[in-house]
C-alpha cells in the first residue's frame, strides 16, 4: 500500500486487517515481519495525516490578530 493519496480511513482499515491477521497467529514469520513493517509505515502515515489535518484547522481558526486561536472542541451531542 504505497499509494501517495491514500486516506486516513483506508490506512486504518488496512491496519485493522494486519492486526487481525497477526492476532490469529497463523501467519508465517516472514509474512509477519512484512505485515509488521507495513503496519508501522501505516501508523506513521496516519500520524502525518492527523498532523496535517491539525495544521489545516489551525490555519482556518485565527483570531482577530491573525494568530491561531485554540478552543476546546465542544461535542454537539454533549
Amino acid at each position: 500500500m504505497n499509494e501517495k493519496n491514500t486516506t486516513f480511513e483506508a490506512n486504518m482499515q488496512r491496519l485493522e486487517q494486519i492486526v487481525r491477521a497477526m492476532e490469529r497467529g497463523d501467519v508465517a514469520l516472514d509474512e509477519s515481519l512484512k505485515l509488521f513493517q507495513e503496519g508501522t509505515e501505516l501508523v506513521r502515515s496516519c500520524g502525518k495525516l492527523l498532523d496535517d489535518a491539525q495544521l489545516q484547522i489551525e490555519k482556518v481558526v485565527k483570531g482577530s490578530d491573525g494568530n491561531p486561536t485554540f478552543e476546546e472542541f465542544q461535542d454537539e451531542n454533549g
